[in-house]
């Protein structure tokens, strides 16, 4: 059963029918960080992301330097496919190669294309993930939900807080640990703004900080700072991928 702020933020987000009816999420974002940067990877600017909303499938171009290489996520596995829709590199089970060896210093397309599709599909896809029965929700506070999610889905990690402005149901922090990079890799992605387009609103400047002994987001260092720029839900069931 779902917690009142669950059902605020569903609606104040579309509404459950939008979410349940919907197939296809496309947006354009740029991101950029000291995460990027440690693991020797280039900024996001103006990607184009499209993922299939009902499970965790996602594409993310480019996802490197070539332009026209698209990085894909399929449930738990990678891959890397060309303009031709030719696969040219895959990954099965892509966790299971996280965290040690040269990944501790460096990604490259494949690791990159398993962090940041399962990453934005975990994002884009709030507030499906509240009606989503794999996943257990439970109210810590009348403002702050604990997400337990099933080794099925792929996420930052199992035990994840969701907290929201109780008067209006709007996302504002997010706090989670992102296990293929450390297990003490505590982050709080705080939404610091939310815009509307094409009649959705969506939380569309975040910033990514360590989070404190307190549990309170740090200032600095900035890990990931994302933009959205372009975003549409697609209900047309002609649109699935």
């Amino acid at each position: 059963m779902l917690s009142p702020i669950a059902k605020k933020a569903i609606e104040v987000y579309g509404g459950a029918d939008l979410w349940l009816n919907s197939d296809v999420i496309e947006a354009e974002v740029s991101v950029k960080g000291l995460a990027f940067t440690l693991k020797r990877r280039q900024f996001f600017n103006r990607a184009n992301i499209k993922m299939a909303i009902n499970r965790p499938y996602s594409i993310l171009t480019p996802i490197g330097n070539d332009k026209g290489i698209s990085g894909i996520l399929d449930n738990g596995n990678v891959r890397l496919e060309n303009q031709r829709n030719e696969i040219i590199a895959e990954r099965k089970n892509a966790r299971t190669y996280f965290p040690y060896g040269r990944r501790l210093f460096y990604w490259d397309d494949l690791d990159m294309a398993y962090f940041a599709n399962y990453a934005f599909w975990n994002y884009f896809t709030f507030p499906a993930l509240l009606m989503n029965k794999e996943i257990t929700w439970e109210e810590k506070t009348d403002s702050c939900l604990q997400a337990t999610f099933p080794n099925s889905i792929p996420t930052h990690n199992a035990i994840q807080s969701f907290h929201f402005d109780v008067d209006n149901g709007l996302l504002f922090q997010h706090d989670y640990t992102a296990d293929i990079i450390s297990k003490y890799a505590q982050a709080t992605n705080v939404v610091l703004k939310h815009e509307e387009k094409n009649g959705v609103l969506f939380p569309s400047v975040r910033k990514v900080t360590p989070r404190g002994l307190s549990g309170r987001p740090m200032n600095w260092p900035i890990l990931i700072e994302i933009k959205v720029h372009a975003f549409e839900m697609i209900r047309t069931a002609i649109n699935k991928i």
